[in-house]
C-alpha cells in the first residue's frame, strides 16, 4: 500500500511593514509550502524565498536601529509577569497601554489560580528558589484579591 503524502500551506497573515499596517492591507506574499514537492514550478525561487523569510522573521535589510534589551526567559520572569498582570487588574498600578488604573476582579482571579495551577503542575519539578519564589508570590496576590474584594 503505497502513502500519498499530502502538501500544506502555512500563510503567514501578520504583515510586517514599516508603518505597521493592516495585514490585509500589505502586500500578500505566497505562504510557504511544506511536504513532497512534486513539480519544479512549485519551488519558490531564491529572491521569494530571501524576501519570505525576511519577512516571516521580521528582520530588516537596512542598518538595524537601537534592540530593546529584554530580560532572560525563565520559569522566575515568566511568573513576575503574571504577577505584574494581576497589580494591572487589581488596580494597584496603571495599565500601560491606557496609563489608568481600572480594576478587573474576575480576570484578576483568574489569573492568580492559574498561578496557583502552575504551582500544582510544576510541584517536584521547580528549584528551591522559584517554589518558594511562587510560593510567596500567589500569598501575597491572594491577599491583594481579598483587600480589594472588600
Amino acid at each position: 500500500m503505497t502513502e500519498e503524502k499530502k502538501d500544506f500551506i502555512i500563510k503567514d497573515k501578520r504583515g510586517f511593514s514599516k508603518s505597521n499596517q493592516n495585514p490585509e492591507e500589505t502586500e500578500k506574499e505566497p505562504g510557504i509550502k511544506l511536504g513532497i514537492k512534486s513539480d519544479a514550478k512549485d519551488e519558490p525561487s531564491k529572491e521569494n524565498t530571501d524576501k519570505q523569510t525576511v519577512k516571516n522573521t521580521g528582520a530588516s535589510t537596512e542598518k538595524p536601529e537601537a534592540k530593546t534589551q529584554l530580560p532572560e526567559i525563565n520559569f522566575t520572569t515568566f511568573i513576575f509577569s503574571l504577577n505584574s498582570s494581576v497589580f494591572v487588574q487589581l488596580g494597584v498600578i496603571e495599565d500601560p497601554s491606557t496609563g489608568e488604573k481600572a480594576k478587573n476582579l474576575p480576570i484578576a482571579k483568574q489569573t492568580i489560580d492559574i498561578l496557583g495551577m502552575l504551582e500544582e503542575k510544576t510541584r517536584g519539578n521547580l528549584t528551591e528558589d522559584e517554589a518558594n519564589f511562587l510560593k510567596n508570590i500567589l500569598h501575597d496576590l491572594r491577599l491583594r484579591y481579598v483587600k480589594e474584594k472588600k
